[in-house]
């Protein structure tokens, strides 16, 4: 049975990690998340949940405004030839979440470790990042530090690597 909000909420008290969090309406993408989040102060999220030629799999968490090149990706994260998306059974089988609710918070259901988590070092750069607390109706926000200890307390040890580049907003 996959965490809830709650009990994630939980082991993050237990190890002495502040979060604030909002609920909102669902989101599924980037552009609806920044129509309904407001003033949410910190870094935004958005995450890939792929496997590699192997049958690796990669939790990758990068600000929202990432240019990720999938052809390019596996050689950043050691992957075995060009990624492709996890489908949405093995994301619930390994990570007990839904698409639209991916999130680094979601390696407290990975109890087998048979996910590699992937931070963009430019994520990593901010105090506050806020991510999905397993459901996409709440936002939590949590310092970057709070979330490298529950990555570690969960058997993962993040992989921090420049994922790519920000996305260049086009001129009018």
């Amino acid at each position: 049975m996959p965490a809830t909000p709650e009990s994630l909420f939980a082991a993050l008290a237990k190890l002495g990690v502040a979060v604030e969090t909002v609920e909102h309406p669902a989101v599924f993408t980037v552009e609806e998340s920044k129509r309904l989040r407001g003033e949410l102060p910190g870094a935004h999220v958005k995450n890939l949940f792929v496997k590699d030629k192997k049958g690796r799999l990669f939790l990758i968490s990068a600000l929202e405004d990432t240019v990720i090149d999938l052809k390019k990706v596996h050689e950043l994260i050691g992957g075995s030839g060009r990624v492709s998306f996890g489908s949405a059974d093995l994301l619930m089988d390994v990570l007990g979440v839904t698409p639209g609710s991916v999130t680094p918070l979601a390696a407290i259901n990975d109890t087998q470790g048979r996910a590699t988590v992937v931070l963009d070092a430019r994520l990593m750069e901010h105090e506050r990042i806020n991510v999905h607390p397993l459901v996409n109706t709440m936002t939590t926000g949590l310092s970057h530090e709070g979330l490298l200890r529950f990555l570690q307390s969960t058997g993962h040890e993040p992989l921090v690597v420049e994922i790519g580049t920000a996305r260049q907003e086009e001129p009018a």
